[in-house]
C-alpha cells in the first residue's frame, strides 16, 4: 500500500526533476509510487528505455533533499542504474523539503 504523504513527496520531487532536466532519455522509477522520463538525449517511446534508474522512495527522497549523495547511494547498492545516461549526480539535490 502506498503512503499518501510519501506519494505526494515523490510526485513533487519527480516533477522538479523533469523541470530541471526535460526530455525522455532516462526513465526514473520509484516503485510503487511513480515513474518519469527526463533528460536530454535520444527520445524513447516503446518498451524498456536504454537508460533506467530505479530505487525505493526513501532513497529517492534522501537524494532529492540532499541527505544522501548519488555516489553514496550507488556504493550502498540502493540504486539500480543501467545505460550511459543513468546518472543523476549533476541534477541532485533538488532542494526539496521532506
Amino acid at each position: 500500500m502506498r503512503d499518501p504523504k510519501i506519494l505526494e513527496a515523490v510526485k513533487q520531487s519527480l516533477a522538479l526533476l523533469t523541470e530541471r532536466a526535460p526530455g525522455r532519455a532516462i526513465e526514473v522509477r520509484i516503485p510503487p509510487y511513480a515513474a518519469v522520463q527526463c533528460g536530454d538525449g535520444p527520445t524513447h517511446t516503446r518498451g524498456t528505455p536504454p537508460n533506467v534508474i530505479e530505487m525505493n522512495a526513501e532513497t529517492w527522497l534522501a537524494l532529492a533533499s540532499g541527505e544522501r549523495s548519488w555516489a553514496d547511494a550507488m556504493s550502498a547498492g540502493l540504486i539500480s542504474a543501467s545505460g550511459v545516461r543513468a546518472d543523476l549526480t549533476e541534477l541532485l539535490p533538488l532542494e526539496v523539503k521532506r
